[in-house]
């Protein structure tokens, strides 16, 4: 096992936040680890590239393919990176301090600032301002704090990956779950929390091996041939996890049937993946503690892009104009996740708010 997995096992600073400090580590500091860095980095900047790709969709069969082969696996290795560094929550007065301020927070000022937002690009300036029905990029806010708060009771069952996998087949056969907090993607994306959970330093380090990567440029080339013949055939819906199956036109069963598929599907190409990270550190390794960043504030960059119909220009419907697109989006959610935006941005992003908070018993005898 590397002694970079090993620092990796002992961290537990939720995914997808940035290190208290900038720069470099105060003395005695832990390591973060840049293999799980870098992963991050590399799956936001999917999922930017992919909220890019949106309105080219109808245009172009290979488009749709690329689309569909990256929404099957980007927000899954996302969430369950986020599960493995979650693995040391515990319900203490500290962990639900920075549970409120790393996610709760967030989550408020976001889903306010996005509603408010798309008022003016939505042209709906009587839009309600509401906490329970996430709107764009939020629910992962409101899932990761479902998924986080639920994290003791998967740590002390027995078979926790099974029984996340049930609920969330049950979860598609109920439509009349509702929006609330986004709960049916919160349920059907579970799974890969719980497996993050569940997963140890030795696991990452399978995936790896050279003969993995070899192997996943084979898989990823299947994958992009099967979603090309699979476009017109199938719906890529079943991709987002935020619909029940009678609410995509199918059969009720369809729900369980297509949540293990789907779950052995998005597992493989995660896998696949996360055996291309360089687990050296790159130019790109600390953009990886801003990924939240780049995620929650390319959302405002996505709409007002939106606004002004971009994609009505012939340019971008062809394979240079999608070429252009996906580098710009790329570079903007980088820029996002740079170390000047965070300044910014820590204020809401990671406030201490220690006027809200009760002091800790034991950090004031040791006072």
């Amino acid at each position: 096992m590397s002694e970079t997995l090993r620092a990796a096992a002992r961290e537990r600073r939720p995914a997808g936040t940035a290190a208290p400090t900038a720069g470099v580590p105060a003395p005695g500091a832990k390591q973060r680890d840049a293999f799980f860095d870098n992963a991050k980095y590399l799956a936001i900047v999917l999922v930017a590239v992919g909220h890019a790709w949106e309105p080219l969709r109808s245009g172009s069969r290979a488009v749709t393919a690329l689309y569909t082969v990256v929404y099957a696996f980007h927000m899954p290795a996302f969430i369950v990176v986020s599960g493995y560094f979650s693995r040391g929550f515990e319900a203490t007065p500290a962990k639900i301090k920075r549970l409120v301020t790393g996610v709760v927070v967030p989550y408020v000022v976001f889903e306010t600032a996005y509603t408010l937002f798309t008022r003016w690009t939505d042209g709906d300036p009587d839009r309600p301002v509401s906490l329970l029905d996430p709107l764009f990029l939020t629910w992962f806010l409101a899932a990761l704090f479902i998924w986080r708060l639920t994290t003791p009771v998967w740590k002390a069952v027995r078979h926790p990956l099974p029984i996340a996998l049930v609920i969330a087949m049950l979860a598609t056969l109920s439509p009349d779950i509702g929006d609330d907090l986004d709960l049916q993607r919160a349920l059907q994306f579970l799974p890969y929390f719980v497996l993050g959970l569940s997963l140890r330093p030795e696991h990452f380090e399978l995936v790896r091996r050279r003969r993995v990567r070899v192997l996943a440029a084979a898989v990823f080339a299947c994958a992009i041939a099967l979603a090309y013949w699979a476009v017109p055939r199938t719906d890529y819906a079943w991709f987002f996890h935020r619909s029940a199956a009678v609410d995509l036109g199918v059969p009720a069963w369809y729900g369980p049937v297509m949540t293990l598929a789907l779950f052995g599907c998005s597992l493989t190409l995660v896998a696949c993946f996360l055996s291309w990270v360089p687990g050296r550190r790159t130019w790109f390794t600390a953009l990886g503690a801003g990924t939240l960043y780049g995620y929650l504030l390319h959302g405002f960059v996505i709409q007002a892009a939106a606004h002004y119909h971009w994609s009505r220009s012939g340019w971008a419907h062809g394979p240079l104009g999608a070429a252009a697109v996906s580098l710009v989006a790329a570079a903007v959610v980088t820029a996002l996740c740079t170390a000047p935006v965070r300044g910014v941005f820590r204020c809401v992003m990671e406030p201490d708010l220690a006027w809200a908070f009760r002091r800790d018993a034991g950090t004031s005898a040791r006072g």
